[in-house]
């Protein structure tokens, strides 16, 4: 197998896991900084579609109580640490 463009030292280092965890390390706060940003829209996205969802239930005549025992269990979808440490399901 050919590597076009590295020289013989970089072809020997692909496999070696000491150059792995410093790219890792080098690219960590890059990788932080968009993975907080995603999780941050995607909280404001799930806390938007509570809203809609809580009012279209009223708006569909289903009781204050029974919308909001609904939404709460919609919220509890959108959690995702509780989804993705959740084992008990």
């Amino acid at each position: 197998m050919k590597l076009v463009g590295m020289n013989n030292n970089q072809k020997n280092n692909v496999h070696d896991p000491v150059q792995l965890i410093a790219r890792i390390m080098a690219n960590l706060p890059v990788i932080i900084l968009k993975s907080g940003t995603a999780w941050l829209l995607f909280k404001l996205q799930a806390k938007k579609g509570n809203k809609i969802f809580h009012k279209e239930l009223l708006n569909q005549g289903i009781d204050e109580e029974t919308a909001k025992l609904f939404t709460q269990q919609y919220i509890d979808g959108s959690n995702l640490i509780k989804s993705l440490f959740n084992r008990s399901s």
